[in-house]
């Protein structure tokens, strides 16, 4: 059994396993823990040839590493992390470092770390995309907490992060739950874009006639320019696999109940304490709820008739053309909805995140990885305090190429009775940022008449209030 190893893991299912051998596979060496057999077996069967051991014992575990120790834990959010940091606590020394690696929400990982610290203890958060082949080739790791405790295990995380232009997609972020935050944002983005392309399908499905291989055909042409993303190219995959069942596509076989584990749901809630529109996001996670209400729906269905689905768009390469533009668009502006929360997180909670770093770090491994980041990137670049994305003129004029046809396919949409709501948002969000004057007005002049809360004047100071019944 190896000892005095650089680095440990607790949780040994597919995500801490597989990042568990790709930090081993770098040289490093790495122990890890489960209570769980078959799992530790795995362990040793994939970690032939590498610095890699084993128990599923917390205090021999410990024991293992090498002083001051760091431990990554890579467990289910909640209630498993909570118990395997009380598990390991007694057989820490002050000064150890713990990262928790999973999907936690960032004021679980406030607490944590507070905790902790009163002992004397190091904690980190660390978000980390992928999936199970990122874990295991390179993922996209965003990390939030002390500078110094990082340091000790930076060489590690950067050596086992994606790369992207020969850069590790790897970072410390900022202060405290920066990285949860950031991955928490990162995932609400994940749900936009998957939201987005799903209307696209449905929208060329039932709109435009297209079958599984022609659909295929379109992801995998958009994924050539300005598209090319992960999401893109796994879509253009997934309408060309055939059911081993059937022998038919398997798409079709798949129930359309979307699930969720509740990042997407975080990311809305932290938006509306934050005061900061995602109008893309709470679409997607809204339309993943309402994807199970499947008897009612069928219900709804037989009362007023299922939409027919013929698009009045013009047909053919223009109308596609016109789809893949409005989807730059709406990705683009989900992007800006994303950064917005993040820049007002880092205001409101401190963390000091530097936006360009995050573009950065997402551009390989994560999920939402796309040629869009460079263009974010280069706008952080130019204006690191930039308010939101799309006031710079780079990203400005991709948004005025496009728009129009996001316009156009909304339309389109809502004659054909086809659902569009993610797509509709995004020009809503939009179309509200570029008016000089809103409706809120009349708003303030309604509350001031039910409820006397006042308002103000554009030819005064002060707040006023009006007997309007008078």
């Amino acid at each position: 059994m190896i000892k005095n190893c650089e680095i440990g893991v607790v949780g040994l299912g597919v995500m801490g396993r597989n990042f568990l051998l790709n930090i081993a596979g770098h040289g490093f060496s790495a122990a890890g823990y489960n209570r769980t057999p078959e799992k530790l077996a795995l362990l040793k069967e994939e970690g032939k040839g590498l610095p890699v051991t084993g128990t599923g014992d917390p205090k021999e575990f410990v024991a293992l590493l090498r002083r001051p120790r760091a431990v990554i834990i890579l467990v289910p959010a909640g209630a498993a992390a909570d118990s395997v940091i009380e598990s390991l606590i007694p057989f820490l020394e002050k000064g150890d470092l713990l990262i928790d690696a999973g999907n936690s929400h960032y004021k679980d990982t406030e607490r944590r770390a507070a905790a902790l610290a009163a002992q004397g203890l190091f904690f980190m958060g660390a978000g980390i995309s992928g999936g199970e082949e990122g874990a295991r080739k390179g993922p996209s790791i965003m990390i939030g907490g002390d500078k110094n405790a990082y340091e000790r295990v930076r060489p590690i995380f950067e050596a086992a992060a994606a790369k992207a232009g020969g850069e590790p997609c790897a970072a410390l972020l900022g202060s405290g739950s920066s990285g949860h935050f950031v991955k928490m944002v990162h995932n609400g983005i994940e749900y936009a874009f998957m939201q987005l392309i799903a209307e696209t399908y449905d929208f060329m499905r039932r709109g435009l006639g297209l079958d599984n291989e022609e659909l295929s055909a379109v992801y995998s042409g958009w994924n050539k320019g300005e598209l090319n993303s992960y999401l893109i190219e796994i879509t253009a995959r997934i309408f060309s696999r055939a059911d081993e069942k059937t022998g038919k596509k398997l798409v079709d076989a798949i129930r359309d109940a979307a699930g969720q584990k509740g990042t997407g749901m975080w990311t809305t809630q932290a938006a509306l304490e934050l005061r900061t529109p995602v109008p893309t996001i709470d679409a997607a996670v809204a339309m993943r709820d309402l994807s199970f209400y499947e008897t009612e729906r069928a219900a709804a269905a037989g009362l007023f008739g299922t939409p027919a689905g013929t698009s009045d768009a013009d047909s053919g390469e223009k109308n596609l053309a016109r789809l893949r533009n409005a989807l730059h668009a709406a990705m683009l502006l989900t992007y800006a909805q994303g950064m917005a929360l993040l820049s007002a997180a880092s205001k409101k909670r401190g963390y000091g995140l530097d936006l360009e770093t995050v573009a950065r770090i997402w551009r390989g491994g994560c999920i939402i990885r796309s040629a869009m980041l460079e263009d974010l990137r280069s706008a952080y670049l130019r204006e690191p305090a930039l308010p939101v994305l799309f006031l710079d003129p780079g990203i400005a004029k991709k948004i005025k190429d496009c728009h129009e046809d996001l316009r156009a396919i909304v339309s389109s949409a809502a004659l054909a009775g086809l659902p569009v709501p993610a797509f509709m948002s995004a020009l809503g969000y939009f179309d509200a940022w570029r008016s000089g004057r809103l409706p809120a007005n009349l708003i303030q002049a309604q509350r001031d008449y039910f409820g006397a809360h006042t308002y103000e004047r554009t030819d005064a100071k002060g707040t006023f209030h009006t007997e309007w019944e008078k």
